[in-house]
Protein backbone atom coordinates (compact mmCIF):
# COMPACT_ATOMS: atom_id res chain seq x y z
CA UNK A 1 0.00 0.00 0.00
CA UNK A 2 2.85 2.40 0.83
CA UNK A 3 4.35 1.83 -2.63
CA UNK A 4 1.01 2.69 -4.25
CA UNK A 5 0.82 5.93 -2.27
CA UNK A 6 4.42 6.76 -3.18
CA UNK A 7 3.64 6.09 -6.86
CA UNK A 8 0.57 8.36 -6.72
CA UNK A 9 2.58 11.19 -5.10
CA UNK A 10 5.39 10.83 -7.64
CA UNK A 11 2.96 10.92 -10.55
CA UNK A 12 1.04 13.87 -9.07
CA UNK A 13 4.25 15.92 -8.75
CA UNK A 14 5.25 15.38 -12.38
CA UNK A 15 3.03 17.45 -14.73
CA UNK A 16 3.88 15.16 -17.66
CA UNK A 17 2.48 12.21 -15.77
CA UNK A 18 -0.61 13.94 -14.36
CA UNK A 19 -2.99 12.26 -16.82
CA UNK A 20 -1.52 8.85 -16.00
CA UNK A 21 -1.92 9.61 -12.30
CA UNK A 22 -5.57 10.45 -12.73
CA UNK A 23 -6.10 7.28 -14.74
CA UNK A 24 -4.32 5.18 -12.11
CA UNK A 25 -6.41 6.77 -9.35
CA UNK A 26 -9.64 6.03 -11.23
CA UNK A 27 -8.59 2.40 -11.72
CA UNK A 28 -7.76 2.00 -8.03
CA UNK A 29 -11.14 3.41 -6.97
CA UNK A 30 -12.96 1.12 -9.41
CA UNK A 31 -11.01 -1.93 -8.26
CA UNK A 32 -11.80 -1.12 -4.63
CA UNK A 33 -15.53 -0.89 -5.39
CA UNK A 34 -15.52 -4.33 -7.01
CA UNK A 35 -13.36 -5.80 -4.24
CA UNK A 36 -16.09 -4.95 -1.72
CA UNK A 37 -18.71 -7.00 -3.53
CA UNK A 38 -19.19 -10.49 -2.05
CA UNK A 39 -18.07 -13.48 -4.11
CA UNK A 40 -20.73 -15.24 -6.19
CA UNK A 41 -20.82 -18.08 -3.67
CA UNK A 42 -21.25 -15.68 -0.74
CA UNK A 43 -23.97 -13.79 -2.63
CA UNK A 44 -25.88 -17.06 -2.93
CA UNK A 45 -25.56 -17.61 0.84
CA UNK A 46 -26.69 -14.04 1.56
CA UNK A 47 -29.73 -14.38 -0.74
CA UNK A 48 -30.65 -17.61 1.05
CA UNK A 49 -30.29 -15.91 4.45
CA UNK A 50 -32.46 -13.02 3.28
CA UNK A 51 -35.17 -15.34 2.01
CA UNK A 52 -35.25 -17.75 4.93
CA UNK A 53 -33.84 -15.98 7.99
CA UNK A 54 -35.13 -12.46 7.31
CA UNK A 55 -38.25 -13.87 5.67
CA UNK A 56 -39.15 -15.79 8.84
CA UNK A 57 -40.04 -12.49 10.53
CA UNK A 58 -40.46 -10.04 7.66
CA UNK A 59 -42.56 -12.43 5.54
CA UNK A 60 -41.36 -14.72 2.76
CA UNK A 61 -42.14 -11.99 0.25
CA UNK A 62 -40.63 -9.37 2.64
CA UNK A 63 -43.95 -7.51 2.74
CA UNK A 64 -44.03 -7.65 6.52
CA UNK A 65 -45.08 -10.04 9.25
CA UNK A 66 -43.72 -10.02 12.78
CA UNK A 67 -41.23 -7.44 11.48
CA UNK A 68 -41.98 -4.52 9.13
CA UNK A 69 -41.96 -4.65 5.35
CA UNK A 70 -38.53 -4.70 3.69
CA UNK A 71 -39.82 -3.67 0.28
CA UNK A 72 -37.94 -0.77 -1.34
CA UNK A 73 -40.88 1.64 -1.01
CA UNK A 74 -41.17 0.90 2.72
CA UNK A 75 -37.46 1.61 3.24
CA UNK A 76 -37.17 4.62 0.93
CA UNK A 77 -36.95 7.11 3.80
CA UNK A 78 -34.36 5.05 5.72
CA UNK A 79 -30.67 5.79 5.15
CA UNK A 80 -28.24 3.03 4.20
CA UNK A 81 -26.34 3.76 7.42
CA UNK A 82 -29.47 3.20 9.54
CA UNK A 83 -30.25 -0.05 7.73
CA UNK A 84 -26.68 -1.33 8.11
CA UNK A 85 -26.77 -0.46 11.82
CA UNK A 86 -30.11 -2.24 12.21
CA UNK A 87 -28.84 -5.38 10.48
CA UNK A 88 -25.56 -5.38 12.40
CA UNK A 89 -26.83 -4.41 15.87
CA UNK A 90 -30.48 -5.47 15.82
CA UNK A 91 -33.22 -3.34 17.41
CA UNK A 92 -33.42 -3.28 21.18
CA UNK A 93 -36.88 -3.89 22.54
CA UNK A 94 -37.90 -5.79 19.40
CA UNK A 95 -37.39 -9.36 18.16
CA UNK A 96 -34.82 -8.07 15.59
CA UNK A 97 -31.51 -9.74 16.53
CA UNK A 98 -28.02 -8.51 15.66
CA UNK A 99 -26.53 -10.26 12.62
CA UNK A 100 -22.96 -8.95 12.91
CA UNK A 101 -21.66 -12.41 13.82
CA UNK A 102 -22.87 -13.76 10.47
CA UNK A 103 -22.86 -10.78 8.09
CA UNK A 104 -20.22 -8.08 7.67
CA UNK A 105 -21.07 -4.41 7.27
CA UNK A 106 -20.02 -4.63 3.59
CA UNK A 107 -22.34 -7.60 3.08
CA UNK A 108 -25.16 -5.72 4.81
CA UNK A 109 -24.62 -2.80 2.46
CA UNK A 110 -24.55 -5.16 -0.54
CA UNK A 111 -27.90 -6.66 0.54
CA UNK A 112 -29.39 -3.19 0.95
CA UNK A 113 -28.24 -2.01 -2.48
CA UNK A 114 -29.12 -5.30 -4.17
CA UNK A 115 -32.60 -5.85 -2.72
CA UNK A 116 -33.89 -2.77 -0.93
CA UNK A 117 -32.86 0.04 -3.29
CA UNK A 118 -34.30 -1.19 -6.58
Amino acid sequence: MISMIWLLITVALNPKLLFMGRLLFALLITANAYANEPSQERQKVLRNMLKHDCGACHGLTLQGGLGPSLLPEALADKSDALLVQTIQEGRKGTPMPPWKMLITEQESLWLIKEFFRQ
